[in-house]
């Protein structure tokens, strides 16, 4: 091969005016656009989608804690249909609130996920944990203030809209209004 056909590797690459190109630094302004774009594209929220019975639900990654598999459930005599019992998590004892409970769950198949929510200072002040029963944990998705609707149905008043992601709907649930509708017993 002639020698003025081989590329020179230990030449740096040179702009049309004959100067040194630099491959690492951008022209002035190149980002800029891009910025701009990426800026009116950024998701507002995060949300984690799950499903309990047959309707989907979510929750705002900011106040989900945790998700996990099915943990080893005391029953508590004398509760309500919708507290399945408690479980230990780490040494905190955590309320299991099933918000499907007016489906009835065939006997012997048991949820597979727990999706461990933090109420950030409850009644009295402090952090309240509760464990929300998940069949199936679908996944995280960012959303725009468009993907999220303003109403939900009224018979599902622990909910506070409605978010849509993969041509589907999740109600989006209030954990204040949640708290206040499955009343839990003094643990």
């Amino acid at each position: 091969m002639p020698e003025h056909d081989q590329p020179k590797h230990d030449q740096p690459a040179r702009d049309q005016s004959g100067h040194a190109a630099s491959l690492l630094e951008p022209e002035a302004g190149e980002f800029a656009e891009y910025d701009s774009l990426a800026e009116d594209r950024r998701p507002d929220r995060q949300y984690c989608v799950f499903r309990a019975g047959r309707e989907r639900f979510c929750l705002s990654v900011l106040e989900v804690e945790e998700v996990v598999d099915w943990p080893a459930v005391t029953h508590v005599p004398l509760s309500p249909l919708f507290l399945m019992g408690i479980f230990n998590l780490r040494g905190t004892i955590v309320p299991l609130i099933d918000i499907a409970f007016t489906e009835v769950r065939r006997p012997g198949l048991l949820p597979k996920h727990v999706v461990v929510a933090v109420l950030k200072n409850g009644a009295d002040g402090d952090d309240l944990r509760v464990g929300i029963v998940a069949d199936e944990v679908i996944g995280t998705y960012s959303a725009i203030e468009e993907q999220l609707l303003g109403q939900s149905p009224s018979d599902v008043p622990h909910c506070r809209g409605m978010l849509r992601h993969d041509d589907r709907l999740a109600l989006v649930v209030d954990l204040k209004r949640l708290m206040d509708v499955f009343q839990l017993p003094v643990i």
